[in-house]
């Protein structure tokens, strides 16, 4: 398959579940808002889910997806793939049980800790925050045994179911917002919708897992439960995956930072972050996501066949598409952004005012959108070579300079502090990693791909221009009738459209070459 088809393929799900995200995060913006209740299931969504990104989705794949290539290098080796993937299930099962049971007795220590300072305090508040995060926590176990599959099918170049689950994550949370929308407005209606939605997200879990499996078996694989077994394979794994949950560690690390400034901060903070990453993850996910999962496998054939001179060709076509697509996005939501909040979120619950928070933290994001995606772009080089330790030191590194700024920062300016420091680390880390990859000889950006990516700024400069004079002079249709927000969104699109195409057309930063090369077969 071609690097843009398989982009293409997930990156064509993915938005769509990315659609339905974002219709999921208005209704909460609406029916929760700014408030309590709002952030009390914010916090119980974020603490099942940092974990699954800790232990599930990037260590595990990048350990994983690269063992069982090896084993499925040949076609008569499926048995051979098999018996790993049983045995990697049999460890993985009872591990995730013990922690969740764990989890749930501790769980009043935790959410109490991280509730913001001026959360009302009385108990009804604080036992619902409870009990949203104990109804939650089960979808990190549901999750972490669909990331297995996922993985087993994307190394089968299977990638449309896993890229399609999450859009039943959605489906289930709207579901639960229909429901609270139709109660009568106050706090006991939020405080059941926040319940549903808890109930829904487990339930979700599950879904995507029985979903996630019958493609896998449709595929011509299956698994079966064994009794736990420490084997040669489980020890390679392990070995493998424990620097990359460090790896993934010092991410989350850096999201339970985030976690300890936003309960400094007043109500609505986690609203406000988590409503601005919305608008930061529809290009990170359609984008980065389906970069770094398309070129794994892809990487890990070539390297394991020797032939390095495909793989750079993998990795500078994979970074030129990133570029392509993503510097544009991050310009026009830097000057766009808080339109965007003030037509789709803002109303009922969540006001003028949270939406104008809200712009300010989605600016500071996107500073460094190009930069969380190219660490999806080049990590999977080091994945591909059995190599988690490395990318573990340069995310370190980068969380220390988080950190940091996260102290200058938040006191002074509230929660775009996170936003931007958060920015400023990721950009450290991604030149920490190119200079490495470079310095050992791994990976060059060659000069034309550099000149393209250049060319490609310099459009993106001019469509901001654009956009900027473009703002002085309607933003406040953004605040009227729905005829003027319809007119603004409109005029938005079409002179960002214009301008970033006729710049890219006189630039030529896509031309004929460039997209049979993105279509060629990587392998």
């Amino acid at each position: 398959m071609s690097l843009l088809r398989n982009v293409g393929t997930i990156g064509g799900l993915t938005a769509v579940s990315r659609v339905f995200g974002f219709v999921r995060d208005v209704l909460i913006a609406r029916v929760l808002g700014a408030t309590a209740m709002g952030d009390a299931w914010q916090l119980a969504f974020m603490l099942p889910n940092l974990f699954r990104r800790l232990f599930a989705e990037g260590a595990f794949a990048s350990a994983f997806v690269p063992l069982f290539n090896r084993r499925m290098k040949d076609d008569g080796a499926v048995d051979e793939a098999r018996a790993f993937a049983e045995s990697i299930l049999s460890v993985l099962l009872p591990t995730l049980i013990v922690f969740g049971a764990m989890a749930m007795l501790v769980m009043p220590w935790v959410v109490e800790y991280f509730l913001p300072e001026n959360f009302p305090d009385h108990a009804d508040s604080v036992d619902a925050a409870i009990l949203l995060a104990r109804v939650t926590f089960p979808y990190l176990l549901f999750m972490s045994l669909a990331t297995l599959v996922a993985a087993i099918l994307n190394s089968l170049s299977r990638f449309a179911a896993a890229a399609a689950a999450p859009v039943l994550l959605n489906i289930c949370l709207i579901a639960a917002l229909i429901y609270g929308a139709s109660l009568e407005p106050g706090m006991l209606a939020r405080r059941s919708t926040a319940q549903a939605m808890a109930w829904a997200l487990s339930l979700s879990g599950l879904l995507q897992l029985i979903w996630l499996w019958a493609f896998m078996k449709r595929a011509g694989f299956s698994l079966s439960l064994i009794f736990p077994r420490i084997d040669g394979g489980v020890k390679e794994f392990g070995i493998l995956i424990i620097p990359a949950i460090f790896g993934a560690g010092i991410y989350q690390i850096s999201r339970f930072v985030d976690l300890f400034f936003l309960s400094t901060l007043p109500v609505g903070s986690y609203t406000y972050l988590q409503m601005a990453d919305r608008w930061n993850q529809l290009p990170l996910g359609i984008i980065g996501i389906a970069l770094g999962t398309a070129i794994l496998p892809a990487l890990s054939r070539h390297l394991s066949r020797a032939e390095d001179d495909d793989a750079a060709r993998l990795q500078s076509n994979a970074i030129e598409l990133a570029m392509l697509l993503t510097i544009p996005c991050a310009v026009a939501l830097f000057f766009t952004g808080t339109a965007f909040v003030r037509v789709f979120m803002a109303g009922q619950a969540f006001t003028q005012e949270d939406a104008a928070v809200t712009g300010m933290v989605v600016q500071g994001l996107v500073l460094g959108l190009p930069a969380y995606v190219l660490v999806k772009v080049l990590t999977p080089n080091f994945f591909a070579r059995k190599d988690t330790r490395t990318p573990v030191i340069t995310a370190a590194i980068s969380l220390l300079i988080t950190v940091g700024l996260n102290i200058v920062l938040v006191p002074r300016i509230g929660v775009t502090g996170l936003a931007i420091s958060g920015a400023v680390g990721a950009w450290c880390n991604i030149v920490l990693l190119g200079g490495i990859l470079q310095t050992r000889g791994y990976f060059a950006l060659p000069a034309p791909v550099i000149g393209r990516v250049v060319r490609i700024a310099i459009a993106s400069a001019v469509m901001g221009a654009a956009l900027y004079a473009l703002m002085l002079r309607i933003e406040p249709w953004f605040i009227g009738t729905v005829l003027d927000k319809a007119l603004g969104i409109g005029a938005i699109l079409a002179v960002g459209a214009l301008t970033y195409g006729g710049a890219g057309a006189a630039l030529g930063i896509l031309d004929k070459a460039t997209v049979q090369r993105l279509i060629r077969r990587q392998g």
